[in-house]
């Protein structure tokens, strides 16, 4: 490659690794993996040493990380926080030995200080007088992010030193992480609220450390390992602190031991370049069970004083580096395009692939997860694909080949029709998830729709718990709402683990829940997005079902709480005739009270908005909105002009603030109380 060649395409990695920057350090949301930014910083770092006079002061490559975030204060280090480079292979391994070795003048004598290279986020701690008084993330190198107030919250890091023994002043430096069973734990419970999930424990712990609000940081289970020292202070002398300091980087992590921090277990001291590859060979093997994430190991020489002879180049220390883990991903060849449905409606893309070896599986499957995925990928079938596969994680598509793309690619086309049962698949407006809108009928959801059906605030069959909703469904008892109507004793009974008395039991439970409301109805049929304040707010407005599934969407949205989306999915669902028929077999079979228009004096607060905050100690927030919608108030779950009162309970937060900004009416829960024992509601 010529010079003028080579400076067009120094030019466009310098864009590309800034942009990868800013998106791994900053926003934490990395859009390609470490192995593919790896290889495009080395052919940079390859280009400057070939054209040395093509290298400036501003490329990646004299870059530590990211920028300090503007959202916190900012923290110059008083010993820059350098990055580590890397190795990839035995050969690499023993071009950084040889490099070192010539540097000392001898081969002999260098121990390694060998830990496994943590997947987290590096960060400072600086201690004054024993107490933990700050902390800051690398940022650049030289400027970094004030956490302290996050950092606080790790059980794991000690707010004041252990023993008496240690320097005014000392600067811890190491990695927190996200340990895996915590970010599996964040990860499900963001799914139970369907809020978007984190996609490693990297990103997670990244996200955690930059809350503004340092409570929901101490929810997260944080944790933090030592690996080094930065500045250190003896206000008496700096001899005196040179003396403190241990003279092996191994004795240094010792004395940060019993000063009261932790130390990655892994950590060993190696006498020897040769057990560097028994080291890196037993972290690789027992990579996917240790209890934190990992991508490689880092050897660094022992000796402090064959650290300051080493010295540094402009963004690492020569006397360090790190051994990354092969990347697990290969190419391959995506044959096709499957779909499958999800128990909750969604209809999931899968490909096929020709079947490959990655890190000693063979992988045939990958998910494209939904047509945001394949556009972002621009993916076809027939496309030559690179997949990933770390531990037990399911293989993902990472990129797509376009060099080696044939000319009868063919596009991926996503089905109109769900292809269990053929019900309309619809896409919502802001969602990158297709449904299907055969909720009641499917086979794929018919588990969870009867779950949701007998649940205890839709028609409550008390004893029909959730294994026997699926054990049922498996020997093909059920499969629709409906089919719960037809259930005999001698069916049940017959069931492992089912007597004659809990399965009278059972129908007893199943015949009481045939008295319901329209509204608990409405809730039981498990709309999508309608809750049980929205369907009350259907049943009151609409007064009948028939109403309900006639409406078209411009008269669904003139309900309370009902906007574009939720209409959309109250008007599909009743356009559905396998949904249809299941509701018309259960109207056949349940009967509700009718609901009369009730006059302005049985509804005194119709037209006034509430909103509830904070706890409620004489009732469930549920009961108080409820007991307000029956009297025509509108509960809103948001603080606007629009609101009239905020009911505060006790901890009430930034809504009560806001609400006092704008010089809305607060009431207590007493006030509450009141209110509602004035309009005979108790």
């Amino acid at each position: 490659m010529s010079e003028t060649s080579s400076q067009d395409r120094i030019i466009q990695l310098h864009q590309l690794l800034n942009q990868y920057n800013h998106q791994y350090y900053v926003l934490d949301q990395p859009t390609v993996p470490d192995a593919e930014y790896d290889r495009l910083m080395r052919e940079l770092i390859a280009l400057e040493n070939k054209y040395p006079k093509l290298k400036s002061i501003d490329s990646p490559s004299q870059r530590v990380g990211g920028e300090a975030l503007k959202v916190f204060s900012q923290v110059t280090h008083q010993l820059p926080m350098l990055s580590l480079d890397n190795v990839f292979s035995a050969q690499e391994w023993q071009s950084f030995v040889t490099r070192i070795s010539d540097r000392l003048g001898t081969s002999n004598n260098i121990e390694f200080c060998a830990e496994p290279k943590l997947d987290g986020l590096a960060v400072s701690l600086r201690y004054e007088q024993g107490v933990f008084v700050q902390a800051a993330t690398r940022g650049d190198g030289s400027v970094g992010e004030n956490i302290t107030e996050n950092v606080r919250t790790i059980k794991s890091i000690p707010l004041r030193l252990s023993g008496e023994d240690y320097p005014e002043v000392i600067e811890v430096r190491g990695e927190v992480f996200m340990p895996k069973a915590s970010f599996e734990k964040l990860n499900a419970t963001a799914i139970a609220k369907n809020e978007k999930t984190f996609a490693n424990p990297r990103n997670a712990a990244a996200g955690s450390l930059r809350q503004l609000d340092s409570k929901i940081t101490a929810k997260r289970n944080l944790a933090f390992y030592a690996y080094g020292l930065g500045y250190v202070e003896h206000q008496q002398s700096t001899e005196k602190a040179q003396q403190w300091l241990a003279k092996s980087h191994y004795q240094r992590l010792c004395q940060l031991k019993t000063l009261g921090f932790a130390m990655c277990p892994e950590v060993k001291l190696l006498k020897s370049t040769e057990q560097v590859d028994s080291f890196y060979r037993d972290i690789l093997a027992k990579r996917d069970q240790l209890s934190y994430e990992i991508d490689g190991t880092v050897f660094k020489v022992d000796s402090i004083e064959q650290q300051k002879r080493l010295g540094f180049v402009a963004r690492a220390p020569r006397w360090a580096t790190a051994y990354k883990f092969p990347a697990q991903e290969e190419l391959t060849l995506l044959q096709g395009v499957e779909f499958q449905v999800g128990r909750t409606g969604a209809i999931t893309p899968v490909a096929r692939l020709q079947p490959v070896s990655v890190g000693g599986v063979t992988v045939s499957n990958a998910t494209l997860h939904n047509q945001d995925e394949i556009t972002r990928l621009g993916i076809k079938v027939g496309d030559t694909v690179i997949i990933r596969r770390a531990g037990d994680v399911i293989p993902q598509i990472v990129s797509v080949v376009l060099e080696r793309r044939p000319e009868d690619a063919k596009e991926i086309t996503f089905p109109t029709e769900c292809p269990v049962c053929q019900s309309s698949a619809i896409k919502v407006e802001g969602e990158a998830v297709l449904r299907c809108s055969g909720g009641l009928f499917c086979g794929a959801q018919r588990k969870e729709a009867i779950k949701h059906f007998s649940s205890r605030k839709a028609l409550d069959i008390d004893g029909l718990g959730d294994k026997l909703v699926e054990q049922m469904v498996d020997e093909g008892l059920i499969q629709t709402p409906a089919d719960l109507f037809s259930l005999t004793e001698l069916s049940i009974s017959t069931m492992e683990r089912m007597g004659q008395k809990s399965a009278s039991n059972l129908i007893n439970a199943i015949e009481k829940s045939k008295e319901t409301t329209l509204a608990k109805f409405i809730y039981a049929l498990g709309i999508r997005e309608v809750g049980e304040a929205t369907a009350n707010n259907l049943a009151t407005h609409f007064l009948t079902l028939a109403k309900i599934k006639s409406a078209n969407e411009d008269e669904l949205q003139k309900v309370s709480d009902v906007g574009v989306i939720v209409a959309k999915n109250i008007y599909n669902f009743f356009k559905q005739p396998h949904n249809i028929e299941v509701v018309e077999q259960l109207e056949s079979i349940l009967t509700w009270p009718e609901i009369n228009n009730k006059s302005a004096d049985e509804q005194p607060l119709l037209g006034k908005t509430f909103v509830l905050t904070g706890t409620l100690n004489q009732m469930g927030r549920n009961d108080a909105k409820a007991k307000l919608q029956t009297l025509g108030a509108k509960v809103s779950g948001s603080v606007s002009a629009n609101t009239h009162y905020l009911v505060a309970g006790e901890k009430a937060g930034s809504k009560l603030t806001k609400a006092q900004d704008l010089g809305i009416n607060i009431m207590t829960e007493d006030d509450l109380v009141a209110l509602l024992a004035n309009h005979g509601v108790s």
